[in-house]
């Protein structure tokens, strides 16, 4: 059956499995086969195929009965629990062996698998003689323990023990138990002033009048109501503490993710950045390219410009080092570099790391532990005292050197101003030049043509010359052919001058093919010295550039941080612009709320000030009217006949008297407007009759003035 050493094999190979370790591909160097440009990178996943909730510690099979009988105790009270029996801990005795085991720290010291340590070669180290004045140290003394009694490893709470409460009695430390281990322990000031609160509250329940004392109910329900306004005061203390707390944290997290968006916008700006500056150095690349071929084209043009076709000079080619034999060019379909693969070097040596060990192996001592001699001083005099040939010459050299250097360095001396003016010749200027100006090809072709018939022409007239002369010497040439031969000395002398003026002619040629070796060899190395010269200024223009493009980068850096700087200040002003208007608007909104609220309470009350005024007014008017009612029914009973017909006839002059003054009063006024208002109508027909003649007299004479220059326009075109 499996034990504890299992479970500890097994937790370990899932812990070193090689499935959690994930290939992440590289998308700049996804298809390349270089081993320092790799395809991919190797990460080690942070997945647990076992979940956290489930515990990796052993637990054989007695502890899973105990923790089943534990569960049983739990549910059933009845249960009877059997007590633990601790084994005795015999630390010297038979359970030795479990206190001497060094404890597993898996992957304490991460290491990759592919690392190997080079193999290092010291020198045997001799011990020095033990010394006297300290103790000798023992050859063996304890490394570590780990034992299943230490806090830090083994125990979770704190351990608390069994008590008993006696009888009419309540011990203030049972107050404190809804307090456990990293809930509420160990007590911090939050704590301590709930426990002081506690033995306030029940300092103040202990005054409170008992419930059976009836005199003192309402004292003791006054108090209860003031403790209860002061707890909810406190609460409400609390929770405004929380709500602060809350704020600071919510102004914190909106802080960092305003930050975290501003790293990924400059992120996003920089990869924009890059990709338009690979972009824009693609671009210039490509001009570049396409400006050196079109110059290229245009130097062999200007080579031969009159389109002669030439053979090809081999002495010429093989002559010169920069032909097309000695370095030929690639877009002429020659590639020097083709199978070089062939001429790598594959040695065993040098591709292993094996290979190298044994190489280092063979080394001689002085290789891998280098021995440096310091120079000895330089002897300038002799066994006599006196200043060797060698060194009084470095010495006149020095000076020589000094010398040139002052006269070098040495400004050059300012020209004395002139006592008397003169008269600076003016150069005659250089006649122009005559260029032709080509529009077109065909221009061009014409052009080509005629220089060609120029040539052609030219040739017939030197042919023609030639012919002239011919016929003209004609007899002379016919005499020369037939005339007698020489005599036999004259041609003997003859041929002497020949012998003679042929061993010249060689003596000639061996000279100047000696003097054309020496000119070679001065080519060649004039030639060296002209390549590492032009390699060197190439060189340096290549610096040059590379120093003027990383000033120009740096300079668009700075240029591109200050406008990033502006765009910042400019959105900072914008989100404090935006503050305050979110502020004002905040005050506006409280402002209507609060105008609101006034109004609404201002309607209730003038509301209840109308409904009660008129609830009084309708009990005056009612209390009146019975009293009117009573007086009248009271009159009534007590009027005539002649009394009854004076109060009608009164009652009829107090409604028709005031209907007929009305009447003759509004005929009276509109008697009086009448008039007013025949003269305003006269008055305005009269002033628009006037508005109507003068538009009128105006569009006649527009339609004339425009007649008139319509004349004069066809007179003049005419």
């Amino acid at each position: 059956m499996s034990s504890e050493k299992d479970h500890n094999q097994a937790n370990i190979q899932a812990t070193l499995i090689r499935s959690r370790l994930r290939r992440v591909p590289r998308y700049r160097t996804m298809f390349s086969s270089l081993f320092h440009y790799p395809r991919y990178s190797v990460y080690w996943s942070k997945a647990d195929p076992v979940p956290s909730f489930i515990s990796r510690d052993w637990k054989g099979h007695e502890e899973r009965h105990k923790e089943a009988l534990r569960k049983l105790a739990v549910t059933d009270t009845s249960f009877p629990m059997p007590k633990e029996v601790y084994e005795d801990p015999d630390v010297t005795g038979k359970n030795r062996y479990k206190y001497f085991e060094r404890p597993f720290l898996p992957f304490y010291q991460q290491m990759p698998f592919n690392v190997v340590f080079a193999s290092t070669r010291a020198e045997p180290y001799t011990f020095p003689p033990p010394s006297t004045k300290y103790l000798p140290i023992p050859s063996k003394y304890t490394v570590g323990t780990q034992t299943d009694y230490r806090d830090a490893e083994v125990q979770t709470d704190p351990y608390s023990p069994e008590y008993i409460v006696c009888q009419d009695s309540i011990p203030e430390l049972l107050t404190l138990a809804t307090l456990t281990w990293g809930r509420g322990l160990p007590a911090g000031q939050a704590e301590v002033e709930m426990i002081e609160r506690a033995r306030e509250k029940r300092a103040w329940e202990a005054t409170l009048p008992p419930l059976s004392d009836t005199s003192q109910f309402e004292k003791r329900r006054r108090r209860m109501n003031a403790m209860e306004r002061k707890e909810w005061a406190f609460r409400e203390q609390e929770i405004e503490k929380l709500q602060e707390i809350r704020l600071e944290v919510l102004k914190e997290l909106l802080k960092k993710r305003d930050e975290n968006q501003n790293e990924v916008n400059m992120a996003c700006l920089n990869a924009q950045w890059s990709k338009l500056q690979e972009v824009k150095e693609a671009k210039l690349a490509q001009i570049h390219h396409t400006h050196v071929s079109a110059i290229r084209k245009l130097l062999g043009k200007g080579k031969n410009i009159e389109g002669k076709l030439e053979r090809r000079n081999i002495i010429k080619d093989y002559s010169d080092y920069a032909s097309q034999v000695y370095g030929p060019l690639s877009r002429l379909g020659r590639f020097t570099d083709n199978n070089s693969e062939d001429f790598v070097v594959k040695n065993h040596y040098l591709n292993t790391y094996e290979g190298l060990v044994e190489l280092e192996s063979c080394l001689p001592d002085f290789v891998t532990q280098p021995r440096i001699r310091p120079p000895e001083p330089k002897v300038t005099t002799t066994k006599d005292g006196f200043l060797k040939r060698a060194a009084r010459m470095d010495h006149e050299l020095a000076e020589v050197h000094k010398a040139l250097l002052e006269k070098k360095n040495k400004g050059l001396e300012a020209k004395k101003p002139m006592r008397f003016l003169q008269r600076k010749p003016i150069p005659q200027p250089r006649l122009p030049t005559p260029t032709l100006e080509m529009n077109s090809n065909e221009e061009e072709d014409i052009e080509m043509a005629v220089i060609y018939l120029q040539k052609l022409l030219r040739g017939r007239v030197v042919q023609n010359m030639m012919f002239e002369g011919k016929e003209k010497r004609l007899e002379l040439i016919q005499e020369l052919r037939t005339s007698h031969a020489l005599q036999e000395e004259d041609r003997l002398v003859k041929k002497a001058e020949k012998q003679v003026t042929l061993a010249l002619q060689r003596q000639r040629n061996l000279h100047e093919h000696k003097v054309s070796l020496v000119e070679n060899h001065l080519a060649g190395l004039e030639g060296w010295v002209l390549a590492d010269m032009f390699d060197f200024l190439s060189k340096e223009l290549v610096r040059l550039q590379e120093e003027r493009r990383v000033h120009a980068l740096s300079m668009l850096a700075e240029r591109q941080r200050r406008m990033r700087e502006a765009e910042e200040s400019g959105r900072r002003q914008v989100e404090e612009r935006r503050l305050q208007e979110e502020d004002q608007i905040f005050k506006e909104v409280i402002k209507v709320h609060q105008s609101t609220v006034t109004s609404y309470l201002e309607d209730i009350i003038l509301n209840t000030e109308e409904n009660t005024a008129e609830e009084q007014a309708r009990a005056e008017i009612e209390k009146m009217a019975q009293e009117i009612n009573d007086i009248a029914y009271e009159m009534e009973s007590r009027r005539t006949q002649l009394q009854s017909e004076e109060i009608v006839a009164e009652l009829v002059y107090s409604f028709l008297i005031p209907e007929l003054q009305k009447d003759f009063v509004k005929e009276k006024v509109r008697n009086a407007q009448q008039k007013h208002i025949l003269a305003a109508h006269q008055v305005i027909h009269r002033h628009t009759e006037d508005m109507l003649q003068k538009h009128c007299v105006e569009q006649q004479q527009a339609s004339d003035t425009e007649l008139l220059e319509g004349e004069t326009e066809n007179e003049q075109n005419s």
